[in-house]
């Protein structure tokens, strides 16, 4: 699963290539077949602006959107309500933490995920710190690192950015991206946050039924 040479009526947006990674290499983890398409659109504007041309794709019959939550969830769900109830959608008041899975008559099947979980504000780098190994040895000396910095010269909403790159820095091949260490199996693909996301796809994307 990576960036599409022919259009898929399956697909799934995402925002950049580390979630193109994490997602292609979670799924093969799992024995998840290749049968939709994974696309990058190059950050959360780009994608919101895409999304409603993509919904009206002849060709398309499911769409997943995988954005982060940042600091504010909920206006980031507001912000993909507003476009989907322009294309036809209902949409929960609040994202369920299981996912978001939406049918309208004529209209493609379209899935939600916001990283992390659908219910804390985050992005993507607080669920690979999920996929470290409980009990890991490293983890709390990362954090009092990374927290005791003399200037931090990065965002306090980007700290979960520096944590898990720190800690993929200190590994056996230091400083493998985020997507390849789940095939070093640094991560680990079956942590319980893990399953919840590999659950959402087998069901927005009908597998194994």
């Amino acid at each position: 699963m990576t960036r599409p040479s022919t259009k898929k009526p399956y697909r799934l947006l995402v925002e950049g290539n580390d979630d193109i990674h994490v997602v292609a290499n979670l799924c093969k983890a799992h024995g998840i077949p290749d049968t939709f398409d994974i696309i990058e659109q190059k950050g959360i504007e780009n994608l919101l602006d895409a999304l409603p041309v993509t919904l009206k794709s002849d060709e398309l019959e499911i769409l997943g959107v995988l954005v982060d939550a940042d600091m504010d969830l909920q206006a980031r769900w507001q912000s993909l309500c507003k476009i989907l109830a322009k294309a036809g959608y209902t949409t929960p008041k609040q994202p369920m933490p299981e996912g978001v899975i939406l049918y309208a008559e004529e209209r493609p099947t379209v899935g939600i995920w916001l990283m992390p979980d659908n219910h804390l504000p985050g992005m993507l780098e607080n669920f690979v710190a999920e996929l470290i190994p409980a009990g890991d040895a490293l983890l709390p000396y990362v954090q009092k690192c990374v927290q005791g910095l003399p200037e931090q010269r990065f965002p306090s909403a980007q700290c979960a950015k520096a944590e898990i790159h720190t800690w993929l820095a200190w590994q056996g091949e230091p400083g493998k991206p985020m997507g390849q260490a789940i095939t070093a199996r640094y991560l680990d693909a079956n942590a319980a946050k893990a399953g919840k996301f590999i659950a959402w796809l087998r069901r927005l994307f009908v597998i194994d039924k």
